[in-house]
């Protein structure tokens, strides 16, 4: 017992993730423990440890915040947030600095699918596209507890949320939405609709636009979006999940940081988290089926959206699109 205590808080302490080679259900006792400490860590949990109770404990004189101490935190993506400290307690805390790390790519790899005059072209668009689903779809595998929740919810949450999280994304990498160039991604020219079908898929089009704008006018930074997408994520309205109650309570602590955080960083702005959080609502009024019409049916062809987000959770850094040639 007292060596899974330390197995356990020295995964906490040193933010240490782990995978699992079989299926997330490898046997954890005497004998078999060091085997797999994905599922040691997962059985550490289940068993009533508490990753709160560690964070309280003694931090190691490396990681020791000073008081009055500015710098700067580097994601392992490559990007840097200011990170603040008052009094010793940080503005980016544990969970917040845990949700940006899981970002599986800095915003200048999405850069590198535009060209100089910020336009896209057909196959820039839907390489992009498929970066900011595949980056969804990435960082919520490596999030803290979302890895610890039964698979089957684990699918039903992403393909319920997927369109809302690729609409933060694409907000957050200020994708270009030029009218044109969607249009034509989205096949229009070669499969043509009736007028009135036109009409209306120019209007969810619109929505889509001004959704992403909405979002870039209120200057939402790393940290804030990384919490809102776990807001989005963690949502009870997934149907047949196995604890709902578990889920919601991780929706609560995401917004309880995403709080602390406007609060702290934008003590100017008391309205700011209020804000941030009338815009999630909306982010619905976005067609999913619009999102793949425009962005995906030349890579994927027919294959449903809910499908690839199922093998892309499955499959992990393996997977390869379906690519459709435009031929």
């Amino acid at each position: 017992m007292q060596r899974c205590k330390s197995f356990f808080k020295r995964s906490v302490r040193r933010n240490l993730s782990y995978s699992c080679r079989g299926n997330r259900n490898c046997p954890i006792d005497q004998h078999h423990r060091n085997q797999c400490q994905y599922c040691r860590l997962k059985k550490c949990l289940k068993m009533g440890m508490r990753r709160e109770a560690v964070q309280r404990g003694r931090v190691p004189p490396s990681q020791q915040s000073h008081p009055g101490a500015t710098g700067q935190f580097t994601l392992t993506n490559g990007d840097s947030v200011s990170c603040s400290s008052i009094n010793g307690h940080s503005y980016l805390s544990s969970y917040i600095s845990l949700l940006l790390r899981a970002e599986p790519y800095p915003n200048s790899r999405y850069s590198q699918c535009m060209q100089p005059n910020n336009i896209l072209g057909i196959d820039n668009i839907c390489e992009l596209a498929a970066r900011l689903l595949f980056s969804a779809v990435e960082w919520a595998k490596n999030i803290p507890f979302f890895p610890d929740l039964q698979v089957t919810d684990q699918v039903a949450l992403l393909r319920l949320v997927w369109s809302e999280l690729f609409v933060l994304n694409a907000s957050q990498c200020s994708m270009p939405l030029h009218v044109a160039p969607l249009l034509a991604a989205a096949g229009l020219h070669a499969s043509p609709m009736a007028a009135d079908r036109v009409v209306a898929f120019m209007d969810h089009i619109r929505i889509f636009q001004e959704q992403v704008e909405k979002l870039k006018a209120l200057h939402v930074d790393s940290a804030e979006y990384s919490c809102l997408k776990a807001i989005v994520l963690f949502t009870t309205d997934a149907c047949g999940l196995s604890d709902v109650s578990h889920i919601e309570s991780l929706q609560e602590k995401s917004q309880c940081a995403l709080e602390e955080y406007c609060r702290t960083q934008y003590p100017n702005q008391p309205t700011r988290f209020g804000k941030l959080l009338l815009r999630l609502p909306s982010l619905r009024t976005v067609s999913s089926q619009v999102i793949e019409q425009l962005f995906f049916v030349r890579l994927v062809g027919k294959t449903p959206i809910e499908t690839l987000i199922r093998d892309m959770l499955l499959s992990g850094s393996s997977f390869n699109w379906p690519y459709i040639s435009s031929a």
